[in-house]
């Protein structure tokens, strides 16, 4: 379960962001079946991070 959710305008622009970061990839990004395109990241302090759009 996250510890926080952050919405986007553009997950794939922010996954690449993250990426070039060096932010642990957890999950995704993934099209889920409710709408929602995500992935999750850990943050310097080890908490999991949901990043998200509404498609």
């Amino acid at each position: 379960m996250p510890d926080l959710s952050i919405e986007v305008d553009d997950v794939d622009a922010a996954f690449a962001a993250m990426k070039k970061a060096g932010f642990a990839v957890e999950y995704g990004p993934a099209d889920e079946p409710w709408h929602v395109r995500r992935f999750y990241v850990r943050d310097p302090f080890g908490r999991l991070v949901n990043i998200l759009s509404h498609r």
